[in-house]
């Protein structure tokens, strides 16, 4: 199948290429930067640099391409950059979605859709109703989350108003190697590398500085994301289903799982400043749905995530690279 993949030189886009390819799809990936600054993937058949808040290029590209299937995973996906800039994150999510469905909708309407939506929109769920199911309203409690909650809403009213095939696939957090420092597990992961590095060269290794260890969160290695998002389109699934791993760590344990992997001692000093306002204290989602409906559990333990993680930010700490977004 002739797979559009948006956001492909992203931390997930980068892995759902891998997995699409070696299913043997066709993998046309967009983003929103020229070839030469971001390094496709060379998993994809072919790579296209467009904006998809510009609406007649990106009915243009659906046209052209006329996909078999639709993967939208392009978005400003940092909840600390939302607090920042609340409305760039908030129009450039939605209108983005916006565009890509009605190019959908007019060029190619029998194709699958998949948009990648977000747990971050369910907000805060009393204990007595975790884990999250997908019948739970949706209380967003940052910007990113509220971009999010409507692109969902986006995704439901295209599929009940215009009869396309859309899969909302509310993806919990996802951890993994190639992720951005801007997240969790990325960030402890890279200092611990950072700190491993000056210890080596016969420094002081300093300290990690996280924000609050408190809250519980439900993490996924990114591989079972990709495949999960593959058997969804592939069981035919439509509506909201849940990606997540069913059970929520502290974020303490991600921390010290890293720790104890270190070649360093390594302090750590948790940093008031960093704390999120409106914290979401617990986060735990049922993968019931997606499980029924094509068998798929996670299979890659937090720990293989931990260390797969951990040695990548090794790999470029120690050539000076950063990470892709």
């Amino acid at each position: 199948m002739r797979v559009l993949l948006t956001g492909a030189t992203g931390f997930v886009g980068r892995h759902l290429a891998r997995h699409l390819a070696e299913q043997g799809h066709e993998v046309v990936g967009i983003g929103r930067r020229d070839a030469g600054a971001v390094e496709p993937p060379d998993d994809l058949a072919e790579y296209r640099m467009l904006d998809l808040t510009d609406t007649a290029a990106t009915a243009r590209l659906v046209r052209e391409l006329g996909p078999d299937r639709v993967v939208h995973l392009a978005a400003d996906a940092s909840v600390a950059a939302s607090w920042v800039a609340p409305r760039e994150t908030i129009e450039r999510n939605t209108a983005g979605a916006l565009n890509l469905l009605e190019a959908v909708r007019r060029e190619a309407p029998d194709a699958a859709v998949l948009v990648a939506c977000s747990g971050e929109a369910y907000g805060p769920v009393p204990r007595e109703r975790l884990p999250t199911e997908e019948g739970e309203p949706l209380r967003p409690q940052n910007p990113y989350a509220v971009s999010k909650a409507q692109v969902d809403l986006l995704a439901g009213f295209y599929a009940d108003a215009h009869g396309l095939s859309v899969l909302r696939a509310r993806a919990f957090n996802h951890a993994g190697p190639g992720q951005s420092d801007a997240y969790v597990v990325s960030s402890f992961a890279r200092q611990v590398a950072e700190a491993e590095a000056r210890g080596a060269q016969g420094g002081d290794p300093g300290e990690i500085v996280t924000g609050n260890l408190a809250p519980r969160r439900d993490v996924t290695d990114v591989r079972d994301v990709a495949r999960a998002y593959d058997l969804a389109l592939d069981a035919g699934l439509t509506g909201p289903v849940n990606v997540c791993s069913g059970r929520a760590v502290p974020v303490a344990e991600l921390l010290e799982g890293l720790l104890e992997r270190a070649d360093a001692s390594v302090a750590h000093r948790e940093d008031p400043a960093r704390a999120r306002p409106h914290e979401v204290m617990e986060v735990r989602g049922s993968h019931e749905r997606l499980t029924e409906a094509t068998g798929w559990r996670p299979e890659i333990a937090l720990e293989q995530t931990l260390a797969d993680t951990l040695d990548w930010w090794r790999e470029r700490v120690g050539t000076g690279a950063e990470a892709r977004a």
